[in-house]
């Protein structure tokens, strides 16, 4: 049976379970491997081990379910790296189109942005399961190690080391709605007139815009970094660029965003990063394969 098609109203206890704790186990999978169609295939081997489970001796339904999408999406997360030292350019996570309420849960919203997503690429496999179980879910040391096979004292260093790690790494404020919307818009007018002081004005001196094409769609092969080398790569490509390009504001990952139509056709997804008014960070998904989860919403919850 798919994950998707579990019902609240069935019979099956197990088949509630689960599909009342479904967002909740997506987006464990999801903090934890940047992929949702690796996050699904977790869901998927999660359903299939719970269906075996004797509910009569499980005394914590919620914990139990998300030790088991913990551990699979740990075995995912292994041979995930393995994909991605072969992938062509620059990795990003998969962008995901999310709801207004994402948007104003400010803890939710920073734990799946673009730019926290990618400093959580940065941890070993352990070290950003413990993260993500104890900084965003909020689970206890015992909870945490029964899902990673460690003691509590164990994940106790793992999880002040990965702390420590993201700290020095993270988006250094959060931003409000309202500044962040008004960035993009200045963003948006300065790339449809061309006009580059306009743009300059917008992106922070030590603005970095990396692109992800997965060898499928052309993209810059490496980070691009400072505000005059990433506004002349932008006005430049769109000045060489011969079919029609729009861009409609949109909220991915919690954050602003662009999409972007090629002559109708979606081209791809401009995540970005506000900090102090000024963009700071630009993430451009044009890999198709990573475009599947941007026309319909993807509900994300922490609890």
């Amino acid at each position: 049976m798919s994950t998707r098609d579990t019902d609240t109203d069935t019979t099956d206890p197990a088949t509630a379970v689960f599909a009342a704790h479904r967002n909740l186990l997506f987006t464990v999978a999801y903090e934890m491997l940047g992929s949702a169609a690796d996050a699904e295939d977790v869901l998927q081997e999660t359903w299939m081990r719970w269906v075996g489970v004797d509910l009569g001796q499980v005394r914590e339904q919620r914990a139990y379910l998300v030790r088991i999408t913990t551990r699979q999406a740990l075995n995912r997360l292994r041979s995930l790296q393995r994909r991605k030292e072969a992938y062509v350019g620059a990795w990003l996570p998969e962008p995901l189109l999310t709801s207004p309420d994402v948007a104003e849960d400010v803890e939710l919203a920073e734990s799946v942005s673009m730019a926290m997503m990618l400093v959580l690429e940065t941890l070993a496999p352990v070290e950003r399961a413990v993260f993500v179980l104890r900084e965003v879910f909020g689970y206890d040391y015992e909870e945490i190690a029964a899902a990673v096979d460690k003691t509590p004292a164990a994940v106790r260093q793992i999880a002040h080391r990965a702390r420590k790690h993201v700290d020095a790494r993270r988006p250094r404020q959060s931003v409000a709605p309202e500044a962040a919307s008004a960035a993009l818009k200045s963003f948006l007018r300065a790339v449809e007139t061309g006009d580059p002081q306009t743009l300059l004005d917008v992106l922070a001196p030590d603005v970095v815009l990396i692109g992800d094409g997965g060898g499928v769609k052309q993209a810059a092969l490496r980070p691009i970094g400072g505000a005059g080398k990433v506004a002349r790569f932008l006005l430049g490509g769109l000045g060489k660029n011969k079919l029609p390009l729009t861009l409609t504001p949109t909220v991915v990952n919690g954050s602003p965003a662009l999409v972007a139509h090629l002559d109708g056709e979606l081209d791809g997804i401009m995540a970005t990063r506000i900090e102090d008014g000024r963009i700071t960070g630009l993430y451009y998904v044009r890999n198709p394969h990573k475009l599947t989860r941007v026309a319909a919403e993807t509900p994300l919850t922490l609890r």
